[in-house]
């Protein structure tokens, strides 16, 4: 269990209550509360800071925001004694932060952390004058925005910190929010922001400087880079440009004469600061560096004139960043002052930010969205000759830069070592808790790979593409199936695909076969997808789910099939078949249908729970969060959910252990109650009634017919309920039907092409 059982937030501003809404998506009761508003609702201004987080998805299901207690400071401080973490996140202004430190102080509890979020201010300054407790109490985590999205958490203690308070702080950093914790140095801009403003600052003024255009910058400063398609431009346009003064501004003041930042004056640009006389401040204000015209067509700035021209895309002349920066025109000389200044920057700074090159490549590629951080892109690009171009250049080489050059590059230690910011290596401390997939396979082949996990338990990894079911995965599986049986008394099924657990079947196998009109063996593939999941339930071992990023289609389904499940709480699932012209055929509807008729909150009785997998099917959507996936039935309220990608497996190792040791027998088969003529009445009104409002196309309602006889039965008495295998026939039938039909091969075939659904 967690040391924070309570929060709370003070400032309701976006940063804070998005904060608040990660506290309450963990599960967490938290306090939010800012200054009163005028009139009898003196907690509006913390209202509208749920409201907004609402609006703006903050919270993985709304009904979480239920935890969120709001307040004002004026009246309502004392709600804060009884959290254990409280967080400030009101304006970067020191003495406005300590004057609500004494404040808070007087109404916590002995040993409640509090921290701030400033993004700017040292910690040493916001302790300035604190009694001893409260100092020793006092650290900053600086989130990032969106706070749910965002992995990055800084932290920032001083010598006056507490060991307890630095432990609190990492322990529920991650445990409960889900955030990758980073240790700084108390210096201005921590990590992240030190960095990311002096290279935004460097791509605007030199791609000024070299005549180029914002597309063009941009094109350089994305891909190969392995930054997001935004660059530089663009993402000074989704920060809003009216940031630019006081986030730089603060960070040039606090810097010293020295610093490279300061021949970036960023505020000072006179383009940036007529931006945003004008009120063409980015995304929020309908344009900045960027905008669509009436007819929305994207625009950009032209950086000579400040006026608007059509988009003009950009092409590069090679894609590769160190053949980029060898070339001998304007794209290759920005793209060579953006790395060398970067990297040059990283390494000179590195000493006093941060304790090793890692925590700085973490900080830059979860806090920016960066491939890899800057010293993982040096090496990539080629560390030695970043530093002999250097200085051939007559150009300084950093120490650190110099050092890493000369061990072979910043990450050639290997990975039981890492390069400290002084030059030295630093032995790198296992995580204390963590499951991790092994580099032994106990199986042949590369479609699936099967692992130790250690106390009794198996670990069953798809290595397709994207997690895709084939045949061979299927042999693999049933080999898996008869091993764990023979050497193991549990089974997890994972992927450790950073994009996720799996995508579905392979749709490159079914247009393969609806074109060489080979249906028979379509419905061998259903059929053997069915029996392999079935398999899954009547294994006499627990089988866990541990599932991450994508579960789509077939992906889906195989959790549906296990014992429990244990997902990220940013999982993305669903049941998307109807998309593609076809439906869920391992199971997946006989298995929804289950699941929604012993789900709270659904009418007794065969035909809400039909029609409540209905609607889920035809919107053929995804989930937007594991919670989300709990309320579509596609997770169990009992199914467990982490917050922080890293401790997945060792939770499904954990609940598959506990399986194992109470006895695990596998559940008995099943009879359901289909609720036959009067069922697909009703279900064929609601059909017909979106079909009549557009919402479905002749094929959607095809689709959706084969839907209700599968959940509804011909001539089925919804007294007498029968076998899943009914079901499950049922699945394979309307399958190869559906296959049958040219509406389902053209949308297989878009589906293939483009990656995006086509309804008709």
């Amino acid at each position: 269990m967690s040391s924070v059982q309570r929060a709370a937030v003070v400032g309701a501003g976006t940063m804070g209550a998005g904060i608040a809404a990660q506290f309450a998506n963990a599960g967490i009761p938290v306090v939010l509360l800012d200054t009163a508003a005028p009139g009898p609702q003196r907690d509006a201004r913390a209202r509208a800071g749920v409201e907004r987080q609402l609006a703006a998805g903050g919270f993985m299901r709304a009904d979480r925001s239920r935890l969120v207690t709001t307040g004002c400071v004026e009246d309502d401080l004392g709600l804060l004694r009884d959290a254990d973490w409280i967080v400030e996140a009101v304006i970067e202004n020191a003495a406005i932060k300590r004057d609500l430190y004494g404040r808070i102080d007087a109404v916590r509890k002995a040993g409640a952390a509090v921290s701030s979020n400033t993004s700017t201010i040292r910690l040493a300054t916001l302790a300035e004058g604190l009694p001893p407790g409260l100092a020793a109490d006092l650290a900053i985590t600086h989130f990032f925005n969106p706070p749910r999205a965002m992995r990055l958490l800084e932290l920032v203690t001083g010598p006056a910190t507490a060991p307890a308070t630095a432990a609190l702080l990492r322990d529920a950093g991650e445990r409960l929010l889900g955030k990758t914790l980073v240790d700084c140095r108390d210096t201005p801009g921590f990590i992240a922001n030190r960095l990311g403003c002096f290279w935004l600052a460097v791509g605007v003024q030199e791609a000024q400087a070299l005549g180029l255009t914002v597309e063009a910058a941009d094109a350089v400063a994305g891909a190969p880079f392995g930054v997001p398609r935004t660059g530089v431009f663009g993402l000074l346009d989704l920060i809003g440009l009216d940031l630019v003064a006081p986030v730089w501004g603060s960070l040039l003041e606090a810097l010293p004469p020295g610093d490279a930042l300061q021949g970036y004056r960023l505020p000072e640009n006179p383009l940036l600061r007529a931006l945003v006389a004008e009120g063409r401040l980015g995304r929020k204000a309908g344009g900045g560096f960027y905008r669509q015209d009436k007819a929305r067509r994207r625009e950009a700035v032209d950086l000579a004139t400040g006026a608007y021209r059509a988009e003009q895309l950009a092409t590069l002349p090679v894609r590769e960043l160190r053949a980029l920066c060898a070339g001998e025109d304007a794209l290759a000389c920005y793209a060579w002052r953006l790395l060398s200044r970067v990297v040059a920057y990283a390494a000179t700074v590195a000493p006093e930010v941060a304790e090793d090159v890692a925590a700085i490549d973490t900080a830059m590629a979860l806090g920016y969205g960066w491939a890899e951080g800057p010293f993982a892109l040096a090496d990539r690009v080629g560390t030695a000759w970043i530093a002999e171009r250097l200085r051939a250049e007559g150009a300084p080489v950093p120490a650190l830069l110099a050092a890493a050059a000369a061990r072979g590059g910043f990450h050639a230690l290997g990975p039981d070592a890492v390069l400290g910011t002084d030059g030295a290596p630093r032995a790198v401390l296992p995580r204390p808790g963590l499951v991790t997939l092994s580099a032994e396979n106990l199986l042949p082949g590369e479609a699936a790979s099967l692992h130790d996990l250690g106390e009794g338990v198996a670990g069953f990894a798809l290595r397709t593409k994207m997690g895709t079911w084939t045949d061979a995965v299927f042999d693999a599986l049933a080999e898996t199936l008869t091993r764990v049986q023979r050497d193991f008394r549990a089974l997890v099924l994972t992927n450790d695909n950073p994009r996720g657990f799996s995508a579905g079947a392979d749709l490159g196998q079914f247009r393969a076969r609806i074109r060489a009109g080979d249906f028979a063996g379509i419905e061998a593939f259903v059929a053997r997808g069915q029996a392999a999941f079935r398999a899954l339930l009547a294994a006499p071992f627990p089988v866990v789910g541990a599932a991450q990023g994508l579960a789509l289609g077939g992906g889906c389904e195989a959790l549906l099939h296990c014992d429990a499940v244990v997902a990220h709480a940013e999982l993305t699932a669903g049941l998307p078949e109807f998309n593609v012209g076809i439906l869920p055929g391992w199971g997946g509807c006989t298995r929804l249908l289950q699941r929604r008729a012993a789900q709270r909150g659904v009418p007794q009785g065969p035909l809400a729970p039909a029609m409540a997998v209905l609607a889920t099917l035809m919107a053929g959507r995804f989930s937007t969060s594991a919670l989300d996936a709990q309320e579509m039935g596609l997770l169990r309220d009992s199914d467990a959910v982490v917050m922080h990608r890293d401790h997945l497996l060792a939770a499904a190792r954990g609940w598959a252990i506990a399986l194992a040791e109470a006895g695990y027998q596998p559940p008995p088969p099943v009879l359901m109650a289909r609720s036959g003529a009067s069922g697909r009445l009703a279900l064929m009104n609601e059909v017909e009634g979106n079909r009549v409002a557009g919402r479905l196309g002749p094929h959607d309602a095809a689709i959706a017919e084969k839907l209700v006889t599968i959940l509804t039965g011909d001539g089925c008495d919804p007294l007498r309920p029968v076998p899943e295998e009914m079901l499950y026939a049922a699945e394979r039938e309307a399958v190869v039907a559906l296959c049958r039909t040219p509406q389902t091969l053209a949308r297989i075939e878009h589906m293939l092409e483009t990656g995006k659904p086509l309804r008709n």
